[in-house]
C-alpha cells in the first residue's frame, strides 16, 4: 500500500510544528472530536495535510460549497501527487428538483444539467475508495445524501486477467448491466466497443483520455493494456484490471426483479388507500408513472428517477437512512471539516428542506411514500457514521468546543502578519470619520471596505460618498456573480478605492491591499454582528501589515467584546512570536490574478447557469425581470466572444434583439 506523503517545497513552522503534532497524536490515541483553531493566513490547508500524513488514514475532507472544495482539491492535489486525491460535490450545473405546488396546482418536473467531468470525478472517488487505502476525497455537503449500495457497487465490478478465459458475449452483457453502453463506432467515457478480437473499454471514472485494451487468443486473455484514446499511445501493461460500474445507483438483474415487486405492491397498496378516499385523479396519476418505471427497469435496468426507487432496490425498511459516500469509506477513516462554524449546521440543515418537498408529491400522486427514503442523512445518523473528526474553522461554535477534548490553536502567519487593530467608536460623526481614514488609505494607495445591515443603506452611502469625489461601489446579492468578481478585481487593482456591503467576509476570499474596515451598526444583535461574523470580518484585515478595523456602535455588545478580546489574545500571542524570533510582518503580496483566476473560471460557468434559470423562469412583460434576461445573455454573448466562440456569440445576440423587438429593451 502507498503511504501518503506531502511533497511541499517548504516546512512546517510558527506554531504549525505543535498543532500537526498535538492533533496527530490525539487522533492516534483515540480522540473522537478536536478543533484546529486557526486564523486566516496561518496554512491551516497545510496542517490539514501534514496530519494527514502522519494518521496515514483514508480522510474525508467536508467544505460548505463548491469554490472552496475545488480550491482545497487544487491544494491536497499538490500537497500528494502521488496518492489518490478526489473530488465529491454535486454534479448538476443546473439543478431543478421535482415539486408540486398545491395552491396553484403546478408540478414541476425535475430539470438537471449534468456536468460530465464531475459525474467522472465523483465516480473515480467511489473507485479509489474500493481500490485503495491512500484515499484523500474532497467533498460538499453533497456526500450525505443517499448514493447507492457499496456492497452491490463492488460487487459488480468486473475482474479481467492474463490467461483466463473471456467469454465476449457475456462480458458485453455484464458491461451493459453496469450501465455501459457499446459504441463500435466512438470510445467515449462509459463506452465500450467490441472488434474481433480486441475489446477496449473506457472506465467512466478514468481520465478524459484513458481507456483499456483487452486482446483474446480465441477465448483467452493475451494481453490488457493502459492507453492513451486520442492518440494510440500506450501508457501501461497490465497482468489484470478491474471494471467498476458506469452509475452509482446500479443493481443485479435478479435483484432489481425483486425490488420491482415491491415496488408493485407499494403502489397497489397506494392506489387503494387513495381510491378509498376518493382520490381517484391522484390514484390514477401514481399507477400510470409508477407502471412505466416499473417497465422500463425491467427492460433497461433504469429509469429516470431511479433514485426514488432506492429504498425498495436495497430492500430497506422505512425510514432506514440510505447509504452515502460515508458508507464507502472504511471504519477507520479521517474526517476533516473545513469552516465547520459554516459546514456543521449546513449539514444539519439538508433533511428537513428535502422531506417537505417529497411529501407533496406523495400526497398528489406524483411519488410512493417509499421516496422519502431517497434522502440526505439525518444530522443524528451522520453523527452515527463518523470515526474521527477534527474541525478546522477560525471561530468554532460552542457545540464544537464542548465536543472536541482539545481546541488547538493556530495563530502564527508565516508573513508574521498580525490580527488588526480594532476600535470602537461612536456613531455619531461617523461619516466624517469613515471620510477621513478611507482619504488617508487613498494617500497610501490602500483599500477600504465598510460594512452595513442593509441592501438600501449600501446603495445610499455608496451614492453620498460617490458624491464626495470618491472611486466607491456596492456589492450585494443582486449583484450579478460575474459582476461580484469584476468589483473585486477592479478594488485590487485600483480601480475605485472603496468596495460597501452587506457580507463581504466570504471564506476564502484574499484582499491584501485592504487595510481599513468600517464595520457600521457593530452592536446591532444579529447574524451579521454576532461574534463569529465579526471575528471573520476582522480576519479580511489580517493579510495587511497596517491592518485596522472600527466598529462604529453606541454601546457595546456582548458578542463586540467577544471579537475584541479575540482579536486581543491573537495579536499578543503573534507579537511575541515575531519578538522572539526578529519577524517584521510583511503584507501579503499577491498577483490579482492569483486570487481571482479561479473565481473567473468558476463564474464563467455560473453565468450561464444563471442565465439559464432566466431564460426559464423570467416574465418578459415584467420589465424588470425582462432587463435581467437581456443583462444575462449580454454576459454570455461577450463571455463567448472572448473565447472565440463567433458562432455561439451570434446565436444569443439573435435571442436579445428577438427579445427586444417583441418585448422592448
Amino acid at each position: 500500500m502507498r503511504k501518503f506523503q506531502v511533497v511541499a517545497p517548504y516546512e512546517p513552522s510558527g506554531d504549525q510544528p505543535e498543532a500537526i503534532d498535538r492533533l496527530a497524536t490525539g487522533f492516534l490515541n483515540g480522540d473522537k472530536f478536536q478543533t484546529l483553531k486557526g486564523v486566516t493566513g496561518s496554512g491551516k490547508t497545510f496542517t490539514m495535510a501534514k496530519i494527514i500524513e502522519r494518521v496515514q488514514r483514508p480522510t474525508l475532507i467536508i467544505s460548505h460549497n463548491k469554490t472552496l472544495s475545488a480550491q482545497l482539491y487544487r491544494e491536497f492535489k499538490s500537497f500528494f501527487p502521488n496518492n489518490a486525491v478526489e473530488y465529491f460535490v454535486s454534479y448538476y450545473d443546473y439543478y431543478q428538483p421535482e415539486a408540486y405546488v398545491p395552491a396553484r396546482d403546478l408540478y414541476i418536473e425535475k430539470d438537471a444539467s449534468i456536468n460530465d467531468e464531475i459525474d467522472r470525478l465523483r465516480l473515480a472517488a467511489t473507485y479509489s475508495l474500493m481500490e485503495r487505502r491512500d484515499v484523500i476525497v474532497v467533498a460538499t455537503v453533497s456526500c450525505i445524501y443517499g448514493l447507492g449500495m457499496p456492497d452491490v457497487y463492488k460487487g459488480m465490478r468486473i475482474h479481467v486477467e492474463k490467461g483466463q478465459t473471456l467469454d465476449t458475449l457475456a462480458f458485453a452483457r455484464k458491461l451493459i448491466s453496469m450501465q455501459y453502453t457499446r459504441n463500435d463506432m466512438v470510445l467515449e467515457r462509459g463506452n465500450f466497443r467490441i472488434r474481433g478480437d480486441i475489446i477496449e473499454v473506457f472506465p467512466a471514472y478514468m481520465e478524459t483520455d484513458e481507456a483499456y485494451r483487452i486482446e483474446l487468443d480465441w477465448e483467452e486473455v493475451a494481453r490488457i493494456r493502459r492507453y492513451n484514446v486520442l492518440t494510440g499511445e500506450i501508457r501501461e501493461e497490465l497482468d489484470e484490471t478491474v471494471f467498476y460500474p458506469g452509475k452509482h445507483f446500479v443493481v443485479p438483474h435478479d435483484m432489481l426483479l425483486a425490488a420491482t415487486e415491491r415496488i408493485q405492491n407499494e403502489m397497489e397498496e397506494q392506489v387503494a388507500l387513495f381510491t378509498s378516499q376518493g382520490k381517484l385523479l391522484e390514484a390514477e396519476r401514481l399507477k400510470t408513472r409508477t407502471t412505466y418505471d416499473i417497465e422500463m427497469m425491467k427492460e433497461m435496468g433504469y429509469c429516470s428517477g431511479i433514485e426514488n426507487y432506492s429504498g425498495p432496490i436495497s430492500n430497506r425498511e422505512r425510514g432506514e437512512p440510505p447509504a452515502t459516500l460515508l458508507h464507502y469509506f472504511p471504519d477507520d477513516f479521517l474526517l476533516l471539516i473545513d469552516e465547520a462554524h459554516v459546514t456543521v449546521p449546513q449539514l444539519g440543515a439538508m433533511y428537513e428542506g428535502d422531506r417537505s418537498r417529497k411529501q407533496n408529491l406523495i400526497d398528489f400522486g406524483f411519488r410512493l411514500p417509499s421516496a422519502l427514503d431517497n434522502r440526505p442523512l439525518k444530522f443524528e445518523e451522520f453523527s452515527k457514521k463518523l470515526n474521527q473528526v477534527i474541525y478546522v474553522t477560525a471561530t468554532p461554535r460552542p457545540q464544537e468546543i464542548k465536543q472536541s477534548t482539545q481546541i488547538v490553536e493556530q495563530l502564527i502567519r508565516p508573513t508574521g502578519l498580525l490580527d488588526p487593530i480594532v476600535e470602537v467608536r461612536p456613531s455619531e460623526g461617523q461619516m466624517e470619520d469613515i471620510y477621513k481614514e478611507i482619504k488617508e488609505r487613498i494617500a497610501r494607495n490602500e483599500r477600504s471596505l465598510v460594512l452595513t445591515l442593509t441592501k438600501k443603506m449600501a446603495e445610499d452611502l455608496t451614492d453620498y460618498l460617490k458624491e464626495l469625489n470618491l472611486k466607491v461601489e456596492y456589492i450585494h446579492s443582486e449583484v450579478e456573480t460575474f459582476e461580484r468578481v469584476e468589483l473585486l478585481k477592479g478594488l485590487r487593482e485600483g480601480k475605485f478605492d472603496v468596495l460597501i456591503g452587506i457580507n463581504l467576509l466570504r471564506e476564502g476570499i484574499d484582499l491584501p491591499e485592504v487595510s481599513f474596515i468600517a464595520i457600521l451598526d457593530a452592536d446591532k444583535i444579529g447574524f451579521l454582528r454576532s461574534a463569529t461574523s465579526l471575528i471573520q470580518i476582522i480576519g479580511r484585515a489580517a493579510r495587511n501589515a497596517d491592518g485596522t478595523v472600527v466598529m462604529y456602535a453606541d454601546r457595546m455588545s456582548d458578542a463586540m467584546k467577544e471579537a475584541i478580546t479575540e482579536t486581543k489574545h491573537r495579536r499578543e500571542v503573534q507579537e511575541a512570536y515575531n519578538k522572539a524570533h526578529g519577524i517584521t510582518p510583511q503584507t501579503v503580496k499577491k498577483a490579482v490574478e492569483d486570487i481571482l483566476i479561479r473565481q473567473k473560471a468558476d463564474t464563467e460557468e455560473e453565468v450561464r447557469i444563471e442565465t439559464e434559470v432566466l431564460k426559464k423562469s423570467a416574465n418578459l412583460f415584467v420589465p424588470a425581470q425582462r432587463h435581467k434576461l437581456l443583462k444575462a445573455l449580454k454576459a454570455e454573448m461577450e463571455s463567448c466572444a472572448e473565447r472565440l466562440e463567433y458562432e455561439q456569440a451570434a446565436a444569443i445576440r439573435d435571442q436579445i434583439l428577438e427579445i427586444e423587438k417583441q418585448y422592448g429593451k
